[in-house]
C-alpha cells in the first residue's frame, strides 16, 4: 500500500488514536509501543498533519509539510495575549 493512500484515507479518529499514542508511548488498550511502532506512527502523524491540517502551533507540521517555528519574542507575544487570570496579591 502506497503511504500516500494510507494518509490521504486516514480518518481523524484514526490520526488522534495514533497521536495520542506516539504522546504517551502506549495504544489505548495499554499495549506500549514499540521503537519501530513509535517511529512509524510519528511519520504517520506529521505526514497526516502536513497533508490534512491548518496548524501554526510552535514545533507542529504545517500544511505542505513545512515545520512551524517561532522566535522567542513571537512566543513570548502569543503568551502574553492569552492571559488566564490576574489578581492584586
Amino acid at each position: 500500500m502506497q503511504i500516500e493512500h494510507l494518509i490521504n484515507n486516514m480518518s481523524p479518529a484514526v490520526y488522534e488514536v495514533i497521536k495520542q499514542g506516539v504522546e504517551i508511548g502506549r495504544w489505548p488498550n495499554g499495549e506500549p509501543l514499540t521503537e519501530e511502532q513509535r517511529d512509524m506512527a510519528s511519520q504517520a502523524m506529521m505526514l497526516y498533519q502536513g497533508t490534512h491540517l491548518e496548524q501554526t502551533d510552535h514545533m507542529t507540521v504545517a500544511k505542505g509539510g513545512t515545520l512551524n517555528q517561532h522566535s522567542k519574542s513571537q512566543l513570548r507575544n502569543q503568551f502574553n495575549n492569552d492571559e488566564i487570570t490576574r489578581s492584586k496579591v
